[in-house]
């Protein structure tokens, strides 16, 4: 599936492995995540460590990797956790990785037990700290504004500066049925074999025969 200009940065893949795919001959593997989700944590440190530097190499060049966001209700800081990397992403596309790894690597900090105390805003203030942390963003104040939800007088429940994109990549997984993370869709066939626990030879044991399509 095509990936909105807007959110270029969620294309994991270098832009001149992308090149290739822009000919119409190129395949494309997009991973539907949840920063909240174990499992989603264990396949990204993977995709980054192993996965990615392995399709660098010539006979996979023609590979685009898109992440895709799943936000699953069942944990409910994810969706705080995904506008603050889509608020990044507004201020500092080039960290939008960056900033996904240290959300995945953090993922304990915001799970149901060690925010239960916490409100809504002083969670945007710990993502926020993270973001800053690992040079994510340099302005605090700045992504703090894309983030807060203003308060007044006459509710209209319009969320905030990041809804609307929220909004979009929500419905972009609904209306392909995607149901749980993390979830692998290859030129638009989602395929509900592929696991967290697989390594490269599984991967590449996989991906073959699609290749060959």
């Amino acid at each position: 599936m095509a990936l909105a200009p807007a959110y270029a940065a969620h294309r994991l893949t270098s832009a001149a492995l992308h090149a290739s795919s822009t000919t119409g001959a190129g395949h494309t593997l997009e991973i539907f995540l949840d920063y909240a989700c174990p499992f989603s944590a264990k396949i990204w440190r993977f995709l980054e460590s192993q996965l990615l530097p392995s399709f660098a190499q010539e006979s996979q060049q023609h590979i685009s990797v898109i992440f895709r966001h799943q936000v699953q209700p069942w944990h409910p800081n994810s969706t705080l956790m995904h506008e603050a990397s889509l608020a990044v992403e507004k201020l500092n596309p080039a960290a939008f990785m960056r900033y996904s790894s240290a959300l995945f690597d953090s993922q304990v900090d915001y799970f149901d037990e060690a925010t239960v105390n916490l409100t809504r805003t002083e969670i945007y203030r710990k993502l926020a700290d993270l973001a800053v942390g690992v040079n994510a963003v340099d302005d605090r104040t700045a992504l703090l504004q894309l983030l807060d939800i203003q308060s007044s007088d006459s509710p209209t429940n319009k969320g905030n500066a990041v809804t609307n994109d929220l909004k979009y990549h929500v419905k972009l997984s609904r209306a392909q049925g995607i149901h749980v993370s993390p979830t692998v869709v290859f030129d638009g066939i989602r395929d509900d074999s592929v696991s967290s626990s697989w390594g490269l030879d599984q991967w590449n044991a996989w991906l073959q025969p699609k290749l060959q399509q």
